[in-house]
């Protein structure tokens, strides 16, 4: 488990998710050193370098409070790491919050408020055809209006 080429334990590709998506708004995302920083003054000692091996599958056996600082600091429950469900559930979550940054995608949900659940359901049915003619995955969101 030595390659750079990019994260091959699930360990590291959830960790790599988090990094990604995890993004506060107007700033890039959070560096290895800065997470370390915050989960170390929170009272559980870890180094930026551990992280990043642990990023990038080099590292892929952290202790229980290093994954439970881990959690706290993204704002997950420590099972993301260990139960795939949980994962999917995170993610799907994820999406949504990063969907919901764009504000264009902020204007047109904002304009949704207050309408039937007849017409969200039209609307949702418009959105999925415009989606299929720019040939964008169904499967990242849910149509459960």
């Amino acid at each position: 488990m030595n390659s750079t080429d990019g994260p091959e334990s699930a360990l590291a590709r959830k960790l790599d998710h988090l990094f990604t998506n995890v993004v506060p708004a107007g700033r890039l995302p959070y560096s290895s050193e800065e997470v370390a920083r915050a989960i170390t003054a929170d009272g559980t000692p870890i180094s930026g370098s551990y992280i990043w091996l642990l990023r990038k599958g080099q590292r892929d056996n952290p202790t229980l409070r290093h994954l439970e600082g881990l959690a706290k600091f993204f704002g997950v429950p420590p099972a993301y790491f260990f139960d795939d469900q949980v994962a999917r559930a995170v993610d799907t979550d994820l999406q949504l919050l990063t969907a919901l940054r764009d504000a264009h995608v902020q204007k047109v949900a904002l304009r949704t408020a207050g309408l039937s659940v007849k017409s969200l359901k039209s609307i949702a049915e418009v959105i999925e055809r415009v989606r299929e003619l720019e040939g964008l995955s169904e499967e990242q969101f849910s149509n459960d209006v």
